[in-house]
């Protein structure tokens, strides 16, 4: 794989951005087996989660050896502690990774435009951020997943206000009246539930995650929605990277073939 740190200025954040691309290439060298399909490459959107950046993925995991074998490209943008939101008194991540993103990853590199080559998938943070794009723009993707993540990020906001209470008021506003809104997947999953395409959603936990009951409550509540679900529980995992590097090479083995 090419691997490529693109740093360009973002009008949405008003500052130089940094994004780490791992691009397919014919020949990959001795250990790796490349894809041998020509056309544009598939696009697979990598997030991080809150205490991380845009290199995690490739420090903690074998992420670039797993894409290796297929027409695969990944990725992977940095976004701070903003929960991939228009900060209520901050930055306007969200517009950054849903329009802002895409648009310049497309312009700088020859990448297939087709909604179903395209995938986001994230951990914990990430793992929401996924998922609200998917359910934001369903029409957009072929697949989604969310690693342990923090699915109903609203809720839990809430419940831990006093917490984190500067951090979810920066970015919520106050996090009570977040539910129902634009940033609420739970909300998200009905408003989009009659998309006339949707895409499939793979979303997995460990059973000794701290974030293991709002996979409990969230599965349910999308296939109750009319969502395809693939669904992953390993007993006894926590929030680990460990559990991550396993579940990105599930994915990615999923969608590549």
């Amino acid at each position: 794989m090419a691997f490529l740190q693109i740093q360009f200025f973002s009008a949405a954040l008003n500052v130089a951005s940094t994004v780490n691309v791992i691009l397919p290439e014919a020949n990959q060298g001795i250990g790796l087996k490349a894809s041998t399909k020509k056309k544009a490459p598939k696009v697979l959107y990598l997030l991080h989660g809150y205490s991380d950046d845009h290199s995690i993925w490739m420090r903690r995991t074998s992420v670039e050896r797993y894409a290796a074998q297929y027409n695969l490209a990944v990725i992977m943008p940095a976004v701070n502690h903003s929960f991939y939101c228009n900060e209520a008194n901050g930055e306007r991540y969200w517009d950054y990774v849903s329009e802002e993103l895409p648009e310049t990853m497309h312009r700088f590199l020859r990448l297939s435009k087709r909604p179903e080559d395209t995938y986001v998938a994230g951990l914990s943070m990430g793992g929401y951020g996924a998922m609200r794009l998917a359910l934001t723009y369903p029409e957009r993707f072929a697949a989604a997943a969310s690693f342990s993540g923090a699915v109903d990020m609203v809720r839990l906001a809430a419940g831990r206000a006093k917490e984190r209470d500067a951090t979810w008021q920066r970015i919520f506003g106050d996090p009570e009246k977040a539910a129902g809104t634009e940033v609420d997947t739970m909300y998200l999953m009905k408003k989009n539930a009659s998309a006339p395409k949707k895409p499939w959603l793979y979303v997995s936990c460990g059973t000794a995650d701290f974030l293991y009951g709002q996979h409990q409550l969230f599965v349910p509540a999308l296939r109750e929605n009319g969502w395809e679900v693939k669904s992953h529980e390993k007993p006894d995992a926590v929030h680990e990277w460990g559990f991550w590097d396993e579940e990105i090479r599930r994915f990615i083995d999923m969608i590549g073939k």
